[in-house]
């Protein structure tokens, strides 16, 4: 269904939803994000402690308050809507407009097809639970990852960077980052945080609310190699430190 969407359409839903999100901040004091991010909070919370009992309570109890926070949110329920009136339109069309397969006899020319290589990335993007490099030696692949919940841990002391800039891009809500680097690599650090803590090679931020820190070593934009980090978080602490 979502392939027979126009840009422009989905780009309209999406400015309709950010609409009714920002009403409802503005007008409604913010009622059921809050309660969102509460719940979320509780989640986060017993995923942490979730071999205790009161973990798995305050897990599955948030779990289901965010689940009902969600579908009571305006922008939500217009999502919902949406996503049924343009499933009812487009098999109304495939209903009347039948696919026709037609075999093509003319010769398709490939020589000048570039070739690509599609490779697994180390990290995948996972909403609930930690990620961390192995503890065997691995290939490098630039990181480029987003989540919601639990932690990242990044070790680049047990593989081999390129000759070139490396790239670390972390987008994150709730949860904590940790990145280690070989003393021999340059390194430029650009962290945007609401809540948290910051450590940075030797340099501490005790108290972020809502700050963009940039750091880099003295001879990264001279010397290779080099590894560039961009990360973002809603609520948790970063630690770049050598080793």
């Amino acid at each position: 269904m979502f392939k027979r969407l126009s840009t422009d359409t989905v780009n309209w839903i999406l400015i309709v939803g950010v609409i009714l999100f920002t009403i409802e901040i503005v007008f409604f004091g913010g009622g059921m994000i809050i309660s969102a991010l509460f719940f979320g909070l509780f989640i986060y919370v017993g995923w942490k402690r979730f071999y205790k009992l009161w973990g798995k309570i305050f897990f599955w109890f948030g779990s289901i308050g965010l689940t009902f926070a969600i579908f009571n949110m305006m922008a939500i329920r217009f999502f919902v809507v949406a996503a049924i009136v343009l499933f009812i339109i487009n098999y109304s069309k495939s209903k009347k407009e039948a696919d026709y397969i037609q075999p093509s006899n003319q010769f398709q020319d490939d020589s000048n097809q570039e070739t690509i290589i599609k490779t697994t990335p180390l990290f995948s993007h996972r909403i609930f639970g930690n990620q961390q490099t192995t503890n065997q030696a691995y290939q490098w692949k630039d990181i480029n990852i987003h989540g919601a919940f639990g932690d990242r841990v990044i070790d680049l002391s047990n593989t081999v960077l390129p000759d070139e800039t490396a790239v670390i891009s972390i987008r994150h809500l709730v949860g904590n980052i940790e990145i280690f680097v070989p003393y021999e690599v340059e390194v430029s650090v650009h962290h945007s945080a609401v809540f948290g803590r910051a450590h940075i090679l030797g340099t501490d931020h005790n108290k972020l609310m809502n700050q963009t820190l940039f750091y880099r070593t003295a001879n990264y934009q001279s010397t290779l190699p080099r590894v560039k980090i961009i990360t973002t978080l809603l609520s948790g602490d970063i630690e770049v430190k050598r080793i």
